[in-house]
């Protein structure tokens, strides 16, 4: 099959599965945040309830209750939207993220129609000088790479896995699924998207708590769930596809997080990758 007949397929296939992913997750996503949002000032309520009891407390000398607790936290959370600023900041985010939708699907089919050209042109840029070099270092890459992000999607599947056993058949919290989906996608941006998923699946949990027992159980969830994950499945199935220690998987993550932040976590592999078979390669031509 032509390649540009069979990209334009698999690319139709893509389109369809992230289309009926949509319409099956969409509409339960704005569910769940509206009827979170929209009863946040009572689960805040219950949550500090949970925590410092039905009486109020003392604190530096001003008296406090669940109820006050609750309305400052609407209150500082609706501060922000409430400016000009922060509105446009919001408008500006959700611009720039159906943008960034619509253009990673462009750059998709591009680069499954035209992969070999555009690499071709990439290599180019190589000083003919050492292209024969870059040839072998791309060799021994080339497998690397893709045993290392074939590594990410096992990780995904079974933080998918595990959060929906957890969050749906143990605790028997709602929008389970929903969750566990979420919780699966944002594994793969290290550090910041399990903290986030943690902490959207904890605010859903507190929401339908039936009691201080229930928020213990998601506790010791969250923990077992980011332990086996980060400490175990993470480092090891990474580390063997890159056929790097788990160790320098965890200090690439930090150092990348340090140094660059978000974008920092997510390509730190994939540098430290490129970094260590380009080292390879030329300590091996000067040996």
């Amino acid at each position: 099959m032509p390649r540009a007949l069979f990209a334009s397929l698999l690319f139709a296939v893509i389109l369809a599965v992230v289309a009926g992913a949509g319409a099956l997750v969409v509409p339960q996503a704005v569910h769940a945040v509206t009827d979170l949002v929209g009863n946040a000032q009572k689960t805040i309520e219950m949550m500090a309830r949970q925590i410092i009891g039905d009486q109020p407390r003392q604190v530096l000398g001003t008296s406090i209750d669940a109820a006050g607790i609750a309305h400052a936290a609407v209150d500082a959370l609706r501060a922000p939207l409430g400016r000009a600023a922060g509105l446009t900041s919001l408008a500006e985010w959700g611009l720039g993220g159906i943008f960034g939708v619509f253009l990673t699907l462009v750059l998709l089919f591009y680069c499954l129609v035209g992969g070999p050209r555009i690499a071709r042109d990439i290599f180019w840029l190589v000083p003919p000088l050492h292209r024969r070099t870059a040839r072998r270092i791309w060799k021994r890459l080339d497998p690397v790479l893709r045993r290392y992000f074939g590594g990410v999607l096992v990780v995904v599947i079974y933080a998918t896995i595990a959060a929906y056993l957890g969050l749906g058949l143990i605790l028997g919290i709602k929008h389970a699924l929903l969750l566990a989906c979420l919780t699966g996608l944002l594994e793969m941006i290290p550090v910041v998207g399990p903290v986030t998923s943690a902490v959207i699946a904890g605010l859903v949990a507190v929401r339908y708590a039936t009691g201080i027992g229930s928020i213990i159980a998601y506790a010791m969830y969250a923990t077992a769930l980011r332990i086996s994950i980060d400490e175990l499945v993470g480092p090891v199935v990474l580390g063997r596809a890159a056929h790097v220690h788990p160790v320098l998987v965890i200090f690439c993550f930090l150092a990348g997080g340090v140094l660059f932040g978000i974008a920092g976590v997510i390509m730190a592999m994939p540098v430290a990758l490129v970094i260590k078979h380009i080292l390879a390669e030329l300590y091996n031509e000067t040996s």
